[in-house]
């Protein structure tokens, strides 16, 4: 029986990110698992004559890259030739994004829907100037007379469309948009073509959903990306029922058939965690509950749990709280800067109402077994949902359910102290807060926009943080979210954004591999270089840990392993 090792590598910079974050010189790979970890004499016995050894040069041996929140499918149908490129840098002004659709409508049929994603309006030029300037038909109508068009912006939780659009979706002053959304009207009552939050789904509805090859393709594309990445995992969060309508299906049930069907071939050149979609925005509890149940009855989705949970894994349900802060509807407990505090996005007349909807939402999630992710980014939302998390825990003990907040943009203290005791986590997201720290001022004020995503007060609360791109929504460079976690520093002028919240590397690595593992219920076997841990790598060029943090986002990404089985290689290019 041959026991030599099928990578080896030498003279680098082995950051284990084990519990001591020991730095070790040399690693050993056979099969998919590591099978050795020290100096090169701990490894150089391992070596045969078909073993691969890879002298590192001084390079960075991490762990793989674990992005705990980002939509696959919908990063790759948001790129083209699925998707306009409508985002910075591509588009950095209304004109610009006008002549991107211009030039589509001259190569697409009439009648055809044309689609874009990524707009945001701390970018574009015209509305950097002018706050109260804001996307319209009236900004599409002259290049698309004759073809809908829907353009996403960025966080998902906007939608731009055309008068050509309008009028086929039967939108009019008269249209009444679902709970917790809304349909923008100028001052003659008249729609602008902005859609938020739940009335996107007007649009959403009504377009015509990817086919099983769009969808295939999409996720292909997001596999190759993260590959060159050096990402080995990320969480798929929301695929079900609940995203049939969203981005023409990328977060529907459909999506999770084509995932089986990618493992089954052999194409999953990262793990992937899902959680369950059951309703969309402005659901009810009783409409959650009917389709959970209905999902664990799912023979298919029993199936998918037990092929192979270390490739495609199940984790648990997602539910949107509330919104977010650009669209003012995030949940806080003082007002916006304009007025008004938001609200939750679930069913309900009155607060109190809806509240109560979100905590049977999770209660009965809770009863069912399943973790928790849920979608809160205002401090009112967070320490409603955080509350309802101790309170089904309280009704149903539940061993390590590891429920978690996902954005936590404004965790309070309160909020914090809770998720710790109870061992509950957070999802964090750093290349959001360096895309839009400055954009925020002007809805929540200097001193909240800065200490939006407070790594540092969770770290030190003893909350587990886990990091992700929310890709589409942010590029997945896990880079340049090291970099903003070290410095706070923001995308648009380089101005430094609560230092108060800065973490160190170390802790900012951990977050995208040993408390990501975590979150994936995955720490017992990765998220760190031990022995018999699964051989999920990542080699960037040159000594991260002596690296100035501004130089982070450009150290070259060279290798990527995943269950011992070379992904992506620059070495060999």
């Amino acid at each position: 029986m041959d026991t030599h090792a099928d990578l080896v590598f030498l003279g680098g910079r082995v950051v284990t990110v084990d519990a001591d974050f020991s730095v070790a010189s040399a690693l050993a790979v056979t099969g998919g698992t590591i099978t050795a970890v020290g100096a090169r004499a701990d490894v150089t016995p391992l070596i045969g004559p078909r073993t691969r050894v890879i002298d590192l040069r001084g390079a960075t041996l991490l762990p793989g890259i674990n992005d705990s929140h980002l939509h696959g499918c919908a990063f790759g149908m948001a790129s083209p030739p699925l998707s306009l490129e409508v985002g910075h840098p591509a588009a950095s002004s209304l004109a610009d994004i006008a002549g991107a659709v211009r030039e589509a409508a001259g190569r697409t049929p009439a009648g055809q829907w044309i689609t874009g994603h990524g707009w945001d309006t701390g970018y574009l030029a015209e509305c950097a100037a002018d706050p109260s300037r804001q996307p319209s038909r009236h900004d599409l109508d002259p290049v698309s007379p004759d073809h809908p068009v829907v353009l996403y912006s960025f966080s998902g939780h906007a939608t731009w469309v055309n008068s050509r659009a309008l009028e086929l979706l039967g939108i009019d002053r008269h249209t009444v948009a679902p709970p917790g959304g809304a349909v923008v009207v100028d001052e003659s009552g008249e729609p602008t073509g902005l859609l938020h939050e739940g009335a996107q789904a007007l649009v959403q509805n009504a377009l015509p959903p990817l086919s099983r090859q769009e969808r295939a393709g999409a996720v292909r594309s997001t596999l190759a990306t993260l590959a060159r990445l050096g990402v080995t995992s990320y969480t798929e969060p929301g695929l079900g029922p609940g995203g049939d309508g969203i981005m023409r299906g990328a977060l529907g049930s459909e999506t999770l058939d084509v995932y089986r069907e990618l493992l089954a071939a052999g194409e999953l050149t990262a793990r992937v965690g899902v959680l369950l979609l059951p309703t969309g925005m402005a659901g009810t509890a009783e409409e959650f509950a009917r389709a959970l149940d209905a999902l664990d009855a799912d023979e298919a989705l029993a199936g998918t749990r037990a092929a192979d949970p270390r490739r495609l894994a199940v984790h648990g349900v997602k539910i949107f709280a509330d919104g977010i802060v650009p669209n003012k509807t995030a949940w806080m407990h003082e007002p916006y800067v304009s007025g008004g505090c938001g609200g939750l996005c679930v069913g309900g007349e009155t607060d109190a109402e809806r509240v109560a909807e979100i905590r049977a939402m999770i209660r009965h999630a809770h009863a069912a077994g399943h973790q928790l992710g849920v979608h809160v980014t205002g401090d009112r939302a967070a320490d409603t949902v955080v509350d309802a998390f101790a309170a089904a825990m309280a009704g149903l003990p539940r061993a390590d359910a590891r429920h978690y907040v996902i954005h936590g943009d404004f965790l309070t203290a309160h909020s914090m102290k809770v998720l710790a005791a109870h061992g509950f986590g957070a999802n964090m997201n750093p290349t959001i807060k360096w895309t839009v720290a400055d954009m925020e001022e002007e809805f929540v004020g200097a001193d909240r926009a800065a200490y939006a995503w407070p790594y540092r007060d969770a770290i030190d609360a003893g909350v587990r943080v886990a990091s992700g791109s929310d890709a589409p929504v942010t590029y997945p460079d896990w880079r340049q979210g090291l970099a903003t976690m070290v410095l706070r520093e923001s995308k648009a002028a380089g101005r430094v954004s609560g230092p108060e919240q800065r973490i160190g590397l170390a802790e900012a690595i951990r977050t995208y591999t040993a408390d990501a593992a975590w979150q994936d219920f995955a720490d017992d076997w990765k998220g760190s270089l031990e022995p018999g841990k699964a051989a999920d790598l990542c080699v960037l060029d040159g000594d991260l840990l002596a690296a100035d943090p501004h130089d982070i986002p450009g150290m070259p990404v060279v290798l990527t392993v995943m269950d011992g089985r070379v992904v992506h290689d620059a070495l060999r290019d």
